[in-house]
Protein backbone atom coordinates (compact mmCIF):
# COMPACT_ATOMS: atom_id res chain seq x y z
CA UNK A 1 0.00 0.00 0.00
CA UNK A 2 1.57 3.26 -0.92
CA UNK A 3 1.67 6.14 1.67
CA UNK A 4 1.31 9.53 0.32
CA UNK A 5 4.10 11.87 1.36
CA UNK A 6 3.40 15.07 3.15
CA UNK A 7 4.15 17.21 0.66
CA UNK A 8 0.98 14.97 -0.97
CA UNK A 9 -1.24 15.19 1.75
CA UNK A 10 -0.34 19.31 2.74
CA UNK A 11 -1.55 19.49 -1.06
CA UNK A 12 -4.69 17.62 -0.73
CA UNK A 13 -6.22 19.50 2.23
CA UNK A 14 -4.91 22.85 1.65
CA UNK A 15 -7.47 25.34 2.01
CA UNK A 16 -8.20 28.67 0.23
CA UNK A 17 -8.90 31.84 2.41
CA UNK A 18 -11.94 33.73 0.59
CA UNK A 19 -11.06 37.22 -0.44
CA UNK A 20 -11.33 39.68 1.68
CA UNK A 21 -14.16 42.44 1.62
CA UNK A 22 -14.47 45.37 -0.03
CA UNK A 23 -14.97 47.50 2.87
CA UNK A 24 -14.27 46.24 6.36
CA UNK A 25 -14.43 48.63 9.79
CA UNK A 26 -10.99 48.15 10.62
CA UNK A 27 -9.60 48.93 7.55
CA UNK A 28 -7.92 52.03 7.50
CA UNK A 29 -7.36 52.59 4.11
CA UNK A 30 -11.07 52.07 2.95
CA UNK A 31 -11.90 54.50 5.64
CA UNK A 32 -9.84 56.96 3.54
CA UNK A 33 -11.00 55.90 0.03
CA UNK A 34 -14.50 56.58 1.08
CA UNK A 35 -13.45 60.02 3.01
CA UNK A 36 -11.97 60.86 -0.72
CA UNK A 37 -14.93 59.55 -2.84
CA UNK A 38 -16.97 61.54 -0.47
CA UNK A 39 -14.82 64.57 -0.78
CA UNK A 40 -15.04 64.80 -4.38
CA UNK A 41 -18.66 64.01 -4.32
CA UNK A 42 -19.28 67.16 -2.09
CA UNK A 43 -17.08 69.34 -4.40
CA UNK A 44 -19.02 68.76 -7.54
CA UNK A 45 -21.91 69.25 -5.33
CA UNK A 46 -20.58 72.71 -4.17
CA UNK A 47 -19.49 74.02 -6.89
CA UNK A 48 -21.29 76.14 -9.90
CA UNK A 49 -20.32 74.01 -12.82
CA UNK A 50 -22.44 74.81 -15.73
CA UNK A 51 -22.35 71.68 -18.10
CA UNK A 52 -25.76 72.58 -19.69
CA UNK A 53 -24.27 76.07 -20.93
CA UNK A 54 -20.78 74.76 -21.63
CA UNK A 55 -22.27 72.55 -23.75
CA UNK A 56 -24.60 74.25 -25.80
CA UNK A 57 -25.00 75.50 -29.43
CA UNK A 58 -23.30 79.07 -28.54
CA UNK A 59 -20.88 77.89 -26.70
CA UNK A 60 -19.57 75.46 -29.48
CA UNK A 61 -20.19 78.06 -32.13
CA UNK A 62 -17.60 80.54 -30.33
CA UNK A 63 -15.04 77.79 -29.19
CA UNK A 64 -15.18 76.78 -33.11
CA UNK A 65 -14.60 80.49 -34.15
CA UNK A 66 -11.82 80.71 -31.83
CA UNK A 67 -10.09 77.60 -32.81
CA UNK A 68 -10.66 78.14 -36.32
CA UNK A 69 -8.90 82.15 -35.84
CA UNK A 70 -5.77 80.11 -33.86
CA UNK A 71 -5.17 77.77 -36.53
CA UNK A 72 -3.89 80.63 -39.11
CA UNK A 73 -0.48 82.07 -37.35
CA UNK A 74 1.18 85.06 -38.32
CA UNK A 75 4.15 84.06 -40.16
CA UNK A 76 5.52 87.42 -41.06
CA UNK A 77 9.59 87.48 -40.56
CA UNK A 78 10.10 90.00 -38.22
CA UNK A 79 7.07 88.86 -35.73
CA UNK A 80 8.59 85.09 -36.20
CA UNK A 81 11.81 86.75 -34.84
CA UNK A 82 10.67 88.66 -32.27
CA UNK A 83 8.69 84.93 -31.08
CA UNK A 84 12.39 83.37 -31.45
CA UNK A 85 14.10 86.02 -29.51
CA UNK A 86 11.36 85.71 -26.61
CA UNK A 87 12.00 81.84 -26.97
CA UNK A 88 15.89 82.18 -26.21
CA UNK A 89 15.23 84.72 -23.42
CA UNK A 90 12.21 82.13 -21.96
CA UNK A 91 14.92 79.09 -22.54
CA UNK A 92 17.78 81.33 -20.58
CA UNK A 93 15.33 82.40 -17.67
CA UNK A 94 14.19 78.33 -17.48
CA UNK A 95 18.24 77.43 -17.51
CA UNK A 96 19.90 80.08 -15.31
CA UNK A 97 16.75 79.54 -12.72
CA UNK A 98 17.36 75.76 -12.39
CA UNK A 99 21.31 76.33 -11.91
CA UNK A 100 20.82 78.85 -9.19
CA UNK A 101 17.85 75.82 -7.95
CA UNK A 102 20.72 73.31 -8.15
CA UNK A 103 23.52 75.34 -6.41
CA UNK A 104 20.83 76.24 -3.42
CA UNK A 105 19.59 73.51 -3.59
CA UNK A 106 22.77 71.37 -2.74
CA UNK A 107 23.75 73.94 -0.41
CA UNK A 108 20.32 73.59 1.67
CA UNK A 109 20.36 69.78 1.27
CA UNK A 110 23.92 69.04 3.28
CA UNK A 111 22.05 70.61 6.74
CA UNK A 112 18.68 69.46 6.32
CA UNK A 113 19.94 65.25 5.77
CA UNK A 114 21.33 63.18 8.45
CA UNK A 115 23.79 61.13 7.18
CA UNK A 116 24.15 58.37 9.57
CA UNK A 117 23.12 57.97 12.60
CA UNK A 118 25.52 59.24 14.99
CA UNK A 119 24.76 62.82 13.20
CA UNK A 120 23.22 65.26 15.53
CA UNK A 121 21.60 67.51 12.47
CA UNK A 122 20.76 70.06 14.35
CA UNK A 123 19.97 72.11 11.43
CA UNK A 124 17.53 69.45 9.67
CA UNK A 125 14.55 71.06 11.03
CA UNK A 126 14.58 74.61 10.36
CA UNK A 127 16.53 73.95 6.93
CA UNK A 128 13.52 71.54 5.66
CA UNK A 129 11.56 74.43 7.28
CA UNK A 130 13.02 76.62 4.69
CA UNK A 131 12.92 74.23 1.96
CA UNK A 132 9.00 74.01 2.82
CA UNK A 133 8.10 77.28 2.63
CA UNK A 134 10.16 78.56 -1.09
CA UNK A 135 8.69 75.64 -2.53
CA UNK A 136 4.91 75.62 -0.93
CA UNK A 137 5.12 79.56 -2.76
CA UNK A 138 4.18 79.32 -6.59
CA UNK A 139 6.37 80.66 -8.92
CA UNK A 140 3.68 83.49 -9.76
CA UNK A 141 3.60 84.58 -6.28
CA UNK A 142 7.40 84.60 -6.20
CA UNK A 143 7.33 86.54 -9.61
CA UNK A 144 4.55 88.87 -8.37
CA UNK A 145 6.84 89.84 -5.17
CA UNK A 146 9.81 90.04 -7.38
CA UNK A 147 8.70 92.30 -9.71
CA UNK A 148 9.03 94.87 -6.66
CA UNK A 149 12.28 94.72 -6.33
CA UNK A 150 13.81 93.39 -9.67
CA UNK A 151 11.27 95.23 -12.22
CA UNK A 152 9.61 94.04 -15.06
CA UNK A 153 11.50 92.25 -17.18
CA UNK A 154 13.47 88.00 -17.72
CA UNK A 155 15.72 88.84 -14.11
CA UNK A 156 12.54 88.37 -11.49
CA UNK A 157 10.76 85.57 -13.45
CA UNK A 158 14.65 83.94 -13.23
CA UNK A 159 14.71 84.72 -9.33
CA UNK A 160 11.29 83.19 -8.72
CA UNK A 161 11.91 79.91 -10.97
CA UNK A 162 15.51 79.75 -9.01
CA UNK A 163 13.88 80.19 -5.62
CA UNK A 164 10.50 77.75 -6.51
CA UNK A 165 13.14 75.31 -7.65
CA UNK A 166 15.26 75.41 -4.83
CA UNK A 167 12.80 73.99 -2.75
CA UNK A 168 11.92 71.38 -4.65
CA UNK A 169 15.31 70.11 -5.44
CA UNK A 170 16.38 70.83 -1.87
CA UNK A 171 14.12 68.35 -0.66
CA UNK A 172 14.54 65.56 -3.10
CA UNK A 173 18.51 65.59 -2.94
CA UNK A 174 18.29 65.63 0.75
CA UNK A 175 16.07 62.75 0.97
CA UNK A 176 18.96 61.55 -1.77
CA UNK A 177 21.40 61.75 0.33
CA UNK A 178 19.79 60.33 3.40
CA UNK A 179 18.99 56.98 1.31
CA UNK A 180 22.37 56.90 -0.20
CA UNK A 181 24.39 53.28 0.98
CA UNK A 182 26.17 53.71 4.42
CA UNK A 183 28.68 51.44 3.86
CA UNK A 184 31.37 53.54 1.78
CA UNK A 185 30.94 56.51 4.02
CA UNK A 186 31.36 54.69 7.28
CA UNK A 187 34.72 52.54 5.81
CA UNK A 188 35.93 56.63 5.32
CA UNK A 189 34.90 57.88 8.76
CA UNK A 190 36.16 54.68 10.86
CA UNK A 191 39.56 55.76 9.18
CA UNK A 192 39.04 59.32 10.79
CA UNK A 193 38.14 60.90 7.26
CA UNK A 194 36.45 64.46 7.42
CA UNK A 195 32.47 64.62 6.65
CA UNK A 196 33.08 67.27 3.91
CA UNK A 197 35.88 64.71 2.17
CA UNK A 198 33.25 61.58 3.02
CA UNK A 199 30.77 63.45 0.93
CA UNK A 200 32.82 64.49 -1.61
CA UNK A 201 34.52 61.28 -2.21
CA UNK A 202 31.78 58.29 -0.69
CA UNK A 203 28.08 60.09 -0.90
CA UNK A 204 28.14 61.56 -4.26
CA UNK A 205 29.34 59.60 -6.21
CA UNK A 206 26.28 57.49 -5.80
CA UNK A 207 23.50 60.19 -5.72
CA UNK A 208 24.96 62.22 -8.71
CA UNK A 209 22.96 60.19 -11.08
CA UNK A 210 19.86 60.90 -9.43
CA UNK A 211 21.00 65.04 -8.86
CA UNK A 212 21.46 64.99 -11.97
CA UNK A 213 18.23 63.66 -12.82
CA UNK A 214 16.47 65.54 -10.61
CA UNK A 215 17.79 68.31 -12.33
CA UNK A 216 17.08 67.87 -15.96
CA UNK A 217 13.23 66.99 -15.01
CA UNK A 218 12.78 70.32 -12.89
CA UNK A 219 14.56 71.97 -15.82
CA UNK A 220 11.59 70.15 -17.99
CA UNK A 221 9.02 72.07 -15.81
CA UNK A 222 10.75 75.82 -15.21
CA UNK A 223 10.78 75.79 -19.37
CA UNK A 224 7.26 75.58 -19.00
CA UNK A 225 7.16 77.54 -15.75
CA UNK A 226 9.03 80.03 -17.51
CA UNK A 227 6.52 80.14 -20.23
CA UNK A 228 3.54 81.03 -17.55
CA UNK A 229 5.64 83.66 -15.93
CA UNK A 230 6.12 85.85 -18.43
CA UNK A 231 2.55 86.35 -17.88
CA UNK A 232 3.02 88.58 -15.12
CA UNK A 233 5.44 90.70 -16.56
CA UNK A 234 8.90 88.44 -16.26
CA UNK A 235 9.23 88.51 -19.77
CA UNK A 236 10.25 85.44 -22.81
CA UNK A 237 6.93 84.14 -24.54
CA UNK A 238 4.48 84.95 -21.53
CA UNK A 239 4.83 88.17 -21.79
CA UNK A 240 4.02 88.18 -25.53
CA UNK A 241 1.12 85.43 -24.91
CA UNK A 242 -0.42 87.70 -22.46
CA UNK A 243 -0.04 91.18 -24.71
CA UNK A 244 -1.33 89.51 -28.33
CA UNK A 245 -4.68 87.37 -26.22
CA UNK A 246 -5.30 90.90 -24.74
CA UNK A 247 -5.62 92.47 -28.10
CA UNK A 248 -7.48 89.27 -29.16
CA UNK A 249 -4.76 89.25 -32.02
CA UNK A 250 -5.13 85.27 -32.70
CA UNK A 251 -2.80 85.05 -35.53
CA UNK A 252 -0.26 86.44 -33.20
CA UNK A 253 -1.16 84.00 -30.36
CA UNK A 254 -1.07 81.24 -32.49
CA UNK A 255 2.25 81.78 -33.01
CA UNK A 256 3.23 82.00 -29.97
CA UNK A 257 1.74 79.02 -29.05
CA UNK A 258 3.28 77.16 -31.38
CA UNK A 259 7.15 78.44 -29.89
CA UNK A 260 6.24 77.20 -26.82
CA UNK A 261 5.15 73.96 -27.88
CA UNK A 262 8.48 73.35 -30.31
CA UNK A 263 10.47 74.62 -27.27
CA UNK A 264 9.09 72.31 -24.39
CA UNK A 265 9.37 69.26 -27.16
CA UNK A 266 12.79 70.46 -27.38
CA UNK A 267 13.52 70.46 -24.52
CA UNK A 268 11.62 67.51 -22.99
CA UNK A 269 13.48 65.43 -26.22
CA UNK A 270 16.82 66.73 -25.22
CA UNK A 271 16.20 66.04 -21.68
CA UNK A 272 15.00 62.15 -22.22
CA UNK A 273 18.21 61.56 -23.97
CA UNK A 274 20.95 62.99 -21.25
CA UNK A 275 18.73 61.25 -19.13
CA UNK A 276 18.57 57.87 -20.85
CA UNK A 277 22.38 58.05 -21.03
CA UNK A 278 23.01 58.56 -17.17
CA UNK A 279 21.18 55.39 -16.45
CA UNK A 280 23.22 53.23 -18.89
Amino acid sequence: MHTPTPTAVQAANETYKLPPKLFDARCWACWLVLCVVVLVVASFATLNLQWAQFASWDALLRMGRFIGELLHPATSLVFVAKVAMAALETLAMSAVGTLLAVVLGLALALPAARTHVQDPARLRGPTRLLLNALRSTPELVWAALLLIAAGLGPFAGTLALGLHTTGVLGRLFAESIENAAPGPAFALRTRGVGEWRVFLYATLPQVLPQLLSYSLYRWENNIRAAAVLGVVGAGGLGQMLAFHMGLFQMAETSTVLLAMLVLVALVDALSYAVRKALSR
